[in-house]
């Protein structure tokens, strides 16, 4: 694949990123050789290797799917210009 000075320019555009036409080769240049690279990654024969994201195996930390009111309810409803227990008071907007 091949990106051609228009394609550069829309990239730019859409990235917000303020191009001037003497960065146009340039920048044409380098994703063209990054896109030369990503081809060059899809020649390598992954078959039967798993998916990593890490170099070491680890397993992530799981902690207890527990319901708790995190026991702050007066700490979070504080400051509040109006509240009953721990419920915020708010005005009645729908009729």
């Amino acid at each position: 694949m091949s990106v051609d000075a228009t394609t550069v320019r829309r990239i730019a555009h859409l990235a917000r990123i303020a191009v001037t036409e003497a960065e146009v080769p340039h920048l044409q240049g380098e994703l063209n050789a990054m896109l030369a690279f990503v081809e060059q990654l899809s020649e390598v024969n992954v078959d039967g290797i798993e998916p990593m994201t890490s170099v070491r195996p680890m397993e992530m930390k799981k902690r207890a799917d527990v319901v708790s009111d995190g026991e702050i309810a007066d700490d979070v409803v504080r400051n509040a210009p109006e509240r009953q227990d721990h419920f915020f008071l708010v005005p009645k907007v729908v009729e």
